[in-house]
């Protein structure tokens, strides 16, 4: 009974005890405003959205995230939804290797609902105290749509230890993109 005690109080706490490279948490969530502009002549479309990632091993995190958009000029919106798992190890003192792999739902209602699955490489760092940036690439993937190459730019400026404000761009094979700007909370 002492043991299984002592390994439950463990678990509790690996997420606050986990550590990254200097500067950069794993713990935090945030939310914004999301567009999207396709480069095929398709409509553009925008909306909010709201993810997140906790730590639960110094090497090892949880992510996840929602995005709801409508299509400019329409009342047609969709929904999508990642959920996945990621691996950081530091390769400098301000420096993260970051990989990911993620389960993918669009949904756009009973005209189209798809799964698919992304996984993605890149790093991560903290400039000083107050900016990180990161730059990823990867592949994703749904049932009944080919996949994508696709590379992502994203970067946080803090206003103190817990606050600040973040953004991203995602360049898709094809010329589409996608961004996001909105304020992030880190513990």
């Amino acid at each position: 009974m002492k043991r299984s005690l002592f390994l439950l109080a463990v678990l509790a706490a690996t997420p606050f005890a986990a550590s990254a490279a200097d500067g950069i948490s794993y713990n935090y969530v945030q939310g914004g405003y999301v567009a999207t502009n396709p480069n095929n002549g398709g409509l553009d479309a925008d909306g909010f959205g709201v993810d997140g990632s906790v730590a639960f091993h110094e090497n090892f995190h949880f992510f996840g995230g929602w995005q709801n958009q409508e299509f400019d000029d329409t009342n047609f919106d969709f929904d999508q939804y990642r959920f996945g798992v990621g691996y950081n190890r530091q390769i400098a003192p301000k420096i993260d290797l970051v990989t990911r792999v993620a389960y993918e739902k669009f949904d756009a209602g009973q005209a189209f609902d798809v799964d698919g699955y992304s996984t993605e490489v890149g790093i991560r760092g903290a400039a000083n105290d107050m900016f990180e940036g990161y730059a990823m690439a990867g592949w994703e993937d749904y049932e009944q749509v080919d996949g994508d190459f696709y590379g992502k730019l994203g970067a946080q400026a803090k206003f103190n230890a817990n606050w600040g404000v973040a953004g991203e761009v995602k360049f898709i094979e094809g010329g589409d993109m996608q961004y996001f700007v909105g304020p992030r909370f880190t513990w």
